[in-house]
């Protein structure tokens, strides 16, 4: 069984209305190393019965001591357990946290010409903690990236100011954001519909494109699908489903 560690709280925000993101230290003085697209799991009990959840790192890993911020978001359920001790949590408390977990990650054998980064609701956080290693990735062999997320609405697109910015610094950096129960905003990658709905603008190149898929389990198998259908081999199709539970 993986080591149990404890993490303070030390900040957090609001994302969205039912999104709530975290930023924790190890209590312990140790530093997290973990890829980024790994995630880590937060235990507690529920009615005296051990408990756990597991929530996609949201920040790139630190290059030295000066900091060991863990960052998380959070998806509140109604009546979830998790929701109960992750909604009331302050500045100051305390869980308990293991990890880092999963394969979730870019690799550095990859020798493609571009990434499709795919992701609806919190499945959106491990691209953020991706950026720093898209930067070099980008700048080392000229990799193109395609970054889309997918929301019901304009608010619920979690980090996409930041993901516009970075957007605009890296020139094969492009971000579409898809809202499928709101008219497209004001940002030039703005979409309306799913995220499946941009697949037709992409060219999309089985032998030259790696595809990630994260989040809403129906997006991950209907994008499969398609992305199989347009001549992806299962091997350049990396999935991770996000399944809601209490």
């Amino acid at each position: 069984m993986a080591a149990h560690f404890p993490l303070k709280l030390i900040d957090s925000r609001m994302l969205a209305s039912a999104v709530r993101h975290l930023v924790f230290q190890r209590s312990d003085g140790e530093v997290l190393n973990y890829i980024p697209g790994q995630f880590l799991q937060i235990h507690f009990e529920v009615a005296g019965a051990p408990s756990k959840r597991s929530y996609s790192l949201a920040n790139p890993p630190v290059l030295d001591d000066s900091s060991h911020s863990v960052e998380i978001a959070v998806s509140y359920v109604i009546g979830g357990a998790a929701t109960a001790l992750l909604s009331e949590l302050q500045v100051g408390g305390e869980i308990t946290g293991s990890g880092p977990y999963g394969r979730f990650c870019l690799m550095d054998a990859d020798k493609n010409a571009r990434y499709l980064l795919i992701g609806t609701g919190t499945g959106i956080t491990p691209y953020r903690a991706m950026l720093p290693k898209l930067a070099e990735l980008m700048h080392g062999r000229d990799v193109h990236v395609a970054l889309i997320q997918g929301a019901r609405t304009q608010a619920e697109l979690l980090y996409s100011d930041e993901f516009q910015a970075f957007a605009t610094q890296h020139p094969n950096f492009r971000y579409y954001a898809c809202t499928s129960r709101e008219a497209a905003g004001g940002y030039v990658g703005d979409r309306s519909g799913h995220v499946q709905s941009v697949f037709a603008e992409l060219n999309l190149d089985g032998a030259q494109d790696i595809a990630y898929l994260c989040g809403n389990p129906n997006m991950v198998d209907e994008s499969f699908t398609q992305l199989k259908q347009a001549g992806f081999a299962v091997s350049v199709v990396r999935r991770e489903k996000y399944i809601s539970s209490k």
